[in-house]
């Protein structure tokens, strides 16, 4: 589905990304995590086709991701981003509608608005739907721009979705939800990628993930392969213990509590 080949990416002398390749599948849940820095928002830039690659390639269902026409790319892929704002008073069904754009010329159509109307719905937003989008909360904001990417690829098969840091401003049940939402779309035949913090969220929703530290690949497998005390050290730079989850078939990640201590101290020394 999504191929990447010793792409690399470098911004004047800093090298963002060092030789990363890596397979994502349709059908599957891809989690890309890593300390602040580690390159995980500028690869799903690279993946997007926002940046380009200095060296390396990316391959779309067999087809360089730079010879897409624009208007076929947005018709296959789907970018939820880091940051949305946007100031104008837009209703927040106009703003999902937006996403249905790339799919009808002037006026959209029964299905177009169909759809719309399922997307909120899927996104737990629908009770937003006549609501002023700047008059919203961060995290029904959020809900909301989900709506709007889920209904650029609702009806195109093994569409590509790319989430970044997609729980930011969610609160715990909408967190769940929104991951529970990018599985079944998994489930459902799309690629879906996405760049979390939370490591017991990674592992639990995600097929497969993809570990950075400053730009290069420390690990990439399944959540059992990549996430073991050793990994998490060498990335987060945090002693941890991984055990079995009690009711999930997961591993369970806890941070030492006596290294946290260490870690603050040291901080609290820095400050003073």
């Amino acid at each position: 589905m999504l191929e990447t080949r010793n792409i690399r990416y470098q911004v004047g002398r800093k090298v963002l990304l060092r030789d990363l390749s890596l397979q994502a599948h349709t059908g599957e849940l891809l989690a890309i995590v890593g300390a602040n820095g580690a390159g995980k928002s500028t690869l799903l830039k690279l993946l997007s086709r926002e940046y380009q690659p200095t060296a390396g390639y990316i391959r779309l269902r067999g087809v360089k991701l730079a010879d897409y026409p624009d208007a076929q790319l947005a018709q296959l892929r789907a970018v939820l981003p880091q940051n949305n704002a946007l100031s104008l008073p837009f209703v927040s069904w106009e703003l999902v509608m937006m996403g249905r754009y790339p799919h009808f010329d002037a006026q959209p159509t029964d299905q177009d608005r169909s759809i719309v109307e399922a997307a909120l719905e899927k996104a737990g937003a629908l009770p937003l739907a006549d609501r002023s989008y700047p008059t919203l909360s961060g995290g029904e904001q959020q809900r909301v721009q989900l709506a709007r990417v889920l209904a650029q690829i609702w009806d195109t098969p093994h569409g590509l979705l790319l989430l970044d840091e997609p729980t930011t401003g969610l609160d715990w049940l909408h967190q769940h939800h929104l991951l529970e939402v990018a599985r079944a779309f998994a489930r459902k035949g799309y690629c879906v990628i996405a760049v979390l913090h939370d490591l017991n969220l990674a592992v639990q929703y995600a097929d497969r993930i993809l570990m950075l530290r400053q730009g290069e690949a420390l690990a990439y497998g399944s959540p059992r392969e990549t996430i073991t005390e050793e990994n998490i050290y060498r990335v987060f730079d945090l002693p941890v213990r991984v055990m079995e989850h009690p009711d999930l078939e997961c591993p369970l990640i806890l941070p030492q509590a006596q290294s946290l201590k260490k870690t603050f101290a040291t901080y609290s020394s820095f400050e003073k």
